[in-house]
């Protein structure tokens, strides 16, 4: 397991304080949603389960406009599992399966199928997941931004979270405090449209920080792609450390998010393509900002700042200083 631990060379000005700021958020919603999404996501299951499986039983039944769309969706993305479905080799899988296989009458069918309806339409209005994260097939102006600050697990958080310190602390003291967070949020919702492009219709939430992230990787290899990461590769217990360079690390780590993403088909838990969309999004913006001369003003503006805090006190007593003898 490879894990970067650090970069050479550069040393912040001052105390990242957006950086900071971010992860701090991020923590907090995490601690915040995470075992009420854990619940959510238990008994959303569940009803998706009921419903593809008496969808795949029973194709003729009528299904409200958002059931409808997420079982076409499943369809799309995984046909194998809707053949078994309708096969009936995963009727194992839900207990409801093979009651649907059963000589029910249509009405009774009809009946059960609506009733999942309702409950899926419920799960959907209730569902963190569905209302904050970002669903393709159905999105929110507003869950384009939300979804940035859900994290689905411990580990997703803590990897987006260690990237984002990495990235965040040297790329805020180079753009200064108003040019980095517009930029992160920026490239986050980049990230987001890109993964809705590759992923048009799919009705599976998603969420995470990750694509935000990636742009600042992006950003990185302009800013400084000559910085050398430190790197530690785990294996069998033991730890080995060596340095690679930003121009060979972070064009391999694009190379194989986008070979994942073609191979995937978009049909991976991993959102592949936010994260190349995320990461080019970052690396253009940034050409933009030096060509732009912003990034210029702003470094100067962060030196100067820096400058004026590390100048000496004039006197304990207040007095102005002598401008030599009298």
């Amino acid at each position: 397991m490879l894990i970067p631990i650090g970069h050479d060379n550069l040393r912040g000005r001052r105390w990242p304080w957006i950086t900071v700021a971010l992860i701090a958020l991020n923590t907090a919603v995490f601690l915040a949603t995470y075992w009420t999404i854990e619940e959510q996501s238990g008994e959303t299951v569940a009803v998706e389960s009921r419903l593809l499986t008496l969808a795949a039983a029973h194709p003729e039944l009528n299904m409200s406009e958002d059931a409808q769309r997420f079982v076409h969706d499943v369809e799309e993305n995984d046909p194998d599992y809707v053949a078994a479905l309708r096969s009936g080799d995963e009727g194992s899988a839900d207990p409801a399966g093979a009651t649907t296989r059963t000589g029910k009458r249509s009405a009774d069918l009809q009946a059960e199928m609506d009733t999942l309806c309702r409950q899926f339409s419920d799960e959907v209005e209730t569902s963190l997941l569905w209302n904050y994260g970002y669903v393709p097939g159905a999105p929110h102006l507003t869950s384009y931004l939300t979804s940035m600050f859900l994290h689905g697990g411990w580990l997703h958080l803590i990897f987006n979270m260690w990237f984002l310190w990495l990235a965040g602390t040297i790329l805020e003291d180079t753009w200064g405090r108003l040019i980095f967070p517009a930029f992160y949020l920026l490239c986050g919702l980049l990230a987001g449209a890109v993964h809705g492009i590759a992923s048009s219709g799919s009705m599976v939430p998603a969420l995470g920080a990750s694509g935000a992230v990636a742009g600042l990787m992006g950003a990185f290899l302009v800013r400084f792609p000559k910085t050398k990461i430190r790197m530690m590769w785990l294996f069998f217990f033991r730890a080995y450390k060596f340095n690679v360079p930003a121009f060979a690390l972070l064009p391999l780590w694009l190379a194989l998010e986008l070979f994942s993403g073609v191979w995937s088909g978009g049909n991976s838990d991993v959102a592949h393509w936010a994260h190349v969309g995320g990461f080019v999004a970052g690396a253009l913006l940034a050409l933009g900002l030096r060509a732009s001369g912003l990034e210029q003003k702003a470094e100067q503006a962060v030196t100067a700042k820096v400058e004026w805090w590390k100048t000496p006190a004039l006197s304990s007593s207040g007095r102005a200083p002598s401008h030599g003898p009298r």
